[in-house]
């Protein structure tokens, strides 16, 4: 690049938010999949967000650089 600038991952930026703690939080996947056939409460599990994995943060940092 010319002028030395970090692009985000346009892809990574639908997927995945960053806390104001640093956490990396994703949705689950599997969630159109099948759903009427969950109970309620189930289903009410897949709206959620939960942290991603250790291995994975510094790879999803790097497709983030200014922590959007």
């Amino acid at each position: 690049m010319a002028n030395g600038k970090l692009k985000t991952h346009k892809g990574a930026k639908r997927r995945f938010k960053i806390t104001s703690t640093g956490k990396i939080m994703h949705a689950k996947g599997m969630k159109s999949h099948r759903r009427r056939k969950k109970s309620p409460r189930v289903k009410r599990q897949f709206d959620k967000m939960q942290e991603m994995h250790s291995a994975n943060t510094t790879r999803v940092r790097r497709m983030l650089p200014n922590g959007v």
